[in-house]
């Protein structure tokens, strides 16, 4: 199945209201890649890119006590549920940052971060060549790089089926985004030339039935 990007997709504000209700175990499953992956970080400055909601970006500086994160979207109703979010964590608003842009373009808070995260962004993109760019000038010399998004099947016949096996209890609007996500997504191979020409030498891998993960460091 070839590639098919759609960028009219659902209102950011009812993908934001959807993504907040319904994707938490997809960011539980994110972190848990993370801490098996990178068994040894413990703190640091960490951009959470493609933030969405915020519930990563909350999570980790949960699981990280000595870590800051600053999320970045460019969307600002999603944003708007990440700042009601953080209002609900008192404890974390010191460590927690949200800002709306996108990159190369966006302004961040600093200049170099120590990990750089994603989770489900990459499809999103009509293209990544910048993203890789930006990650290579905004990760410092060893900085943890871990980002999990779909991958594309096969076929139609086969998004539809995971649709109906991952998201067969969810309201139409859900369903609909999922499959056209689904669609939007890259291939193992495809991320795995578009890092090469990137002179990115990270790992990327199947998780589960739908998912792939991109992981590893930036030159120390």
């Amino acid at each position: 199945m070839q590639r098919i990007f759609e960028s009219e997709r659902m209102a950011d504000e009812e993908r934001a209201r959807y993504a907040q209700a319904d994707f938490f175990d997809s960011n539980r499953r994110f972190l848990a890649h993370f801490q098996e992956k990178f068994p040894d970080f413990c703190r640091g400055l960490v951009l959470d890119v493609g933030c969405g909601p915020g519930d990563v970006p909350l999570r980790f500086a949960r699981r990280y006590a000595e870590a800051t994160v600053h999320g970045l979207d460019s969307s600002a109703a999603m944003l708007r549920y990440a700042q009601n979010a953080l209002a609900r964590a008192p404890d974390l608003r010191s460590r927690v940052r949200f800002v709306q842009g996108r990159l190369p373009e966006a302004v961040l808070p600093r200049r170099s971060y120590d990990a750089i995260i994603s989770n489900s962004l990459l499809h999103r993109l009509p293209e990544t060549a910048s993203l890789w760019q930006a990650l290579s000038e905004l990760g410092r010399p060893g900085a943890c790089v871990c980002m999990m998004d779909l991958h594309r099947p096969g076929s139609e016949a086969q998004a539809r089926e995971l649709v109906e096996r991952h998201a067969g209890d969810k309201p139409e609007p859900v369903k609909r985004d999922f499959l056209q996500s689904l669609r939007a997504a890259f291939k193992v191979e495809e991320i795995r030339q578009q890092l090469t020409e990137a002179k990115l030498l990270l790992s990327v891998e199947t998780c589960d039935d739908h998912h792939l993960l991109i992981w590893g460091a930036l030159p120390a």
